[in-house]
């Protein structure tokens, strides 16, 4: 194990030395606290081992055994290796164990030695024959080890799983097992869910480890177990605070406790020791630490995604509320508020405005209204491509654009072409479409133009039917092809007409027909009107505009959608 580590931190030092004097303090507390309960005449206790003999008993000392057990007498060949064992007594708990294990097959009497390789040939392919061989040439006992074999009964193979000793017994030996596979299952389990433990005697450093505990801790089988002091030296030195506060509660104040832990063997690998006191009674000194060691390594990675998922998904959620901030102070200053300055043109306007609240709540739509130097009043509705800020962005741009080329006081087909020439020049991702209009008072008479956008709709007396198209139909978008051309169309307005001027986002649902869009809009125009029967007041006006979007919005809308509405009035 590795000693103090070298290097400049300091603290590290500081946190082993910490470690280390903790469990020499509790050795020399329980030290003490053995010479002060020892009778005078107790010494140390030395182990005492029997001298070698025959068997001394029979049956009866077979059966005191708790656990099966069978008598081997070894035979040997004339190379003296062991070729077949014979089992010349066996003991109730054998019996009780082939009764239950093969209850449709009667258990024979023994009335002499039995090869045991002739009554379950499949053992001789089991480590059993190595045990024998060894315990009989060692004088020592093998296993536990788990044995696996396959025995016929008479509702057909029987599967066997036991751990199995071998020992030496006089010159024969002792054979016995326990029910299933405890010390197989044990491995399996530590392997399954890549845990181990461990028990340390603080008295002396003595450890007893699971099965596999070195390899669930990558720890070298050439190396001999590690003392706690030893594992303290083997720890990163960002695992030291947390180990020294663990042995801390668990020998101290004599409290279950757990820290993370990582070893200089396996940095990457991230495990959980869960450790609590071994007392010998209530009260008394903690003699020892039992440990469990799961590897958390694959759990922590899950949490440290889990986190920084969260982590990044507030953050992505912060940016979109921020960028819809921006964009909606954005929208706020470039957009108008209707109030009652067009009516000296005869008109009154209010607008409705639905964001879509999946797209931090901003797209591109767009609308203008302004008074021209030659007495006349530009309209414009528009839906510039994408979402949030790039949108609003390319929102303003148009905006502001066809604001500055309206005092050309040239006719709205010009003004479209030279808009689109901007959106073309302004790169791919420029598209929007468009309808820009010019009233004309003296006349009653909007002059219109479309750029790849849902024509206007006239309500007249309470029906609504779409303006016809301009001569050849509606234009391209703007930004899609420069160098195009673009025609008017004419509508001229009595006094309580209604014209509608609207983005897709009101109307087009997904997967359906634009056609059947267009119709229910125009189902949903007149019947707001016969609900609602607006009067002459702009509020009334706005009520009107409210009810049809609220007949034509709800959860299937993907976009953000903008209703213009003006109407005719007499003019002040």
């Amino acid at each position: 194990m590795d000693d103090l580590p070298s290097g400049p931190d300091a603290r590290a030092r500081l946190e082993l030395t910490a470690i280390r004097e903790l469990l020499k303090s509790q050795r020399r507390r329980i030290h003490s606290y053995a010479r002060a309960h020892r009778s005078p005449s107790q010494g140390p206790v030395r182990p005492t081992v029997p001298p070698t003999a025959a068997f001394p008993g029979g049956r009866e000392v077979l059966d005191a055994l708790p656990v099966p057990a069978l008598l081997l007498t070894p035979v040997s060949g004339d190379d003296g290796d062991i070729v077949d064992v014979h089992c010349t007594s066996h003991n109730a708990a054998a019996v009780a164990y082939a009764a239950e294990r093969f209850p449709d097959s009667p258990v024979p009497d023994w009335s002499g030695p039995v090869s045991l390789y002739e009554r379950f040939p499949s053992l001789y392919r089991t480590p059993l024959p190595g045990m024998i061989s060894r315990a009989h040439r060692d004088h020592e006992v093998q296993g536990p080890t788990a044995v696996e074999w396959v025995a016929n009964a008479a509702s057909g193979p029987v599967r066997l799983i036991a751990d199995v000793r071998v020992g030496p017994c006089g010159d024969q030996l002792l054979l016995t097992w326990e029910r299933g596979h405890r010390l197989l299952m044990s491995a399996a389990a530590q392997r399954l869910v890549r845990t181990c433990w461990a028990e340390w005697n603080l008295g002396d450093d003595g450890v007893e480890p699971s099965r596999g505990f070195r390899q669930a801790l990558g720890l070298p089988e050439s190396e001999p177990l590690p003392t706690l002091s030893d594992l303290a030296g083997a720890a990163t030195p960002d695992s030291l605070p947390g180990l020294y506060q663990m042995l801390y509660e668990v020998i101290l104040r004599k409290r279950t406790a757990h820290c993370s832990l990582r070893l200089h063997s396996t940095p990457g690998r991230i495990t959980r020791m869960t450790a609590e006191p071994v007392r010998i009674a209530p009260g008394s000194l903690v003699w020892g630490v039992r440990a469990v060691f799961t590897d958390v390594t694959a759990e922590r990675r899950r949490r440290e995604s889990a986190d920084h998922a969260e982590r990044e998904a507030r953050r992505q959620r912060q940016h979109v509320k921020t960028l819809g901030e921006v964009a909606e102070a954005l929208r706020e200053a470039v957009l108008p508020h209707f109030h009652d300055e067009l009516a000296s043109y005869g008109l009154q306007a209010t607008v409705v405005y639905r964001p879509d609240a999946r797209e931090a709540g901003v797209g591109g739509d767009w609308y203008k209204a302004r008074r021209l130097p030659d007495g006349r009043l530009l309209v414009a509705l528009g839906d510039a491509r994408g979402h949030g800020l790039a949108a609003v962005t390319l929102m303003a741009k148009l905006r502001y654009a066809l604001a500055g080329l309206a005092y050309t006081e040239q006719p709205v087909e010009q003004l479209t072409y030279w808009l689109n020439e901007t959106a073309c020049a302004d790169g791919i991702e420029s598209t929007a479409t468009a309808v820009i209009a010019r009233y004309h008072p003296e006349r009653s008479l909007l002059s219109w133009t479309c750029a790849g956008h849902p024509n206007p709709v006239l309500v007249r007396d309470g029906r609504a039917t779409p303006l016809p198209s301009p001569p050849g139909g509606p234009g391209l978008p703007l930004g899609v092809l420069p160098c195009t051309s673009y025609t008017a169309a004419g509508a001229a307005l009595r006094t309580g007409d209604i014209v509608l001027m609207y983005s897709d986002g009101l109307t087009e649902r997904r997967g359906s027909d634009p056609d059947q869009d267009t119709l229910r809009l125009l189902d949903a125009a007149a019947l707001s009107f016969r609900t609602t029967a607006p009067g002459p007041g702009r509020d009334e006006l706005h009520s009107y505009a409210e009810d049809l979007v609220a007949r034509l919005d709800g959860p299937h809308r993907t976009d953000d959608a903008t209703l213009l509405v003006l109407r005719r009035i007499t003019p002040h």
